[in-house]
């Protein structure tokens, strides 16, 4: 499926020639004005948004500003576009949250290049995040809503983590959200599904461990809410493409060269 962009401008003619150049590589939804693009965003899995500033009620900055400031939407890149070219207007722009600010008249290949560059900078942080034992799930955040989220998804699991039934139905509610708000947020951030974050939550606490040398495997894997070391031992390789054994052998090795 094609990644879903937001248009949002009270000008009919700007979304008609914003659609006509990125249609051919993204699904395109439009609104006309920040009111009608939250209630788009409500029902919608949008992937990025694409605003202009200047428009009636609610501007660019005032719907920027509260979509980064809210913790269902703060993961949505958002790219302003603006005929105010005052170095204070992009400043303000920035300081809200926007992930680009782009001034009008823009060429068509300057737009197409930022929106890749965001969605593909995006997906190198979740497949880095994935793949490296030790990197912490905040790696994923480009918010302050969005690090809160994810820091108290972690505390969450991890508080959690003996539970072999943990799932999005228990979290959901550990955390006070509804099963599928929290499971659109995990999946919108992280392309996971809130059990494979679970997993992966499991395992990198699991490398952690394994680092420090403190324990044995078979206890490790209890600890982190596996029901066999075999099976912690398949998840683990699959995961990080390195056996437990290697991994903590690994490590051993790291600590006599810093020696």
């Amino acid at each position: 499926m094609l990644p879903l962009i937001l248009l949002v401008d009270d000008n009919e003619e700007i979304l008609e020639f914003l659609e006509r150049i990125l249609n051919t590589k993204y699904t395109i939804l439009t609104a006309t004005g920040g009111a009608d693009a939250i209630k788009i965003l409500t029902v919608e899995a949008v992937q990025l948004i694409i605003s202009d500033v200047m428009m009636p009620v609610m501007d660019g900055f005032e719907l920027c500003k509260m979509i980064k400031s809210n913790v269902e939407y703060s993961h949505i890149p958002v790219i302003l576009l603006t005929a105010r070219n005052t170095i204070q207007s992009k400043i303000e722009g920035l300081e809200i949250g926007a992930d680009a600010y782009i001034e009008k008249p823009f060429s068509k290949e300057h737009l197409q290049a930022q929106i890749a560059s965001l969605l593909n900078n995006r997906e190198m942080i979740r497949e880095y995040f994935a793949s490296s034992p030790l990197v912490h799930i905040k790696s994923m955040a480009h918010s302050k809503a969005d690090e809160r989220f994810l820091e108290t998804l972690n505390d969450t699991i991890f508080a959690n983590m003996e539970d072999t039934s943990l799932d999005v139905e228990k979290l959901a509610k550990i955390m006070n959200m509804s099963r599928i708000t929290l499971y659109r947020k995990i999946k919108a951030i992280s392309v996971l599904t809130p059990i494979e974050v679970i997993n992966i939550t499991r395992l990198k606490k699991a490398a952690e461990l394994l680092a420090a040398g403190d324990h044995k495997i078979y206890e490790i894997a209890y600890m982190v809410g596996f029901s066999s070391q075999s099976n912690f031992a398949r998840n683990f390789l699959k995961q990080f493409n390195i056996t437990p054994t290697d991994y903590m052998h690994s490590k051993k090795l790291d600590g006599k060269k810093i020696l």
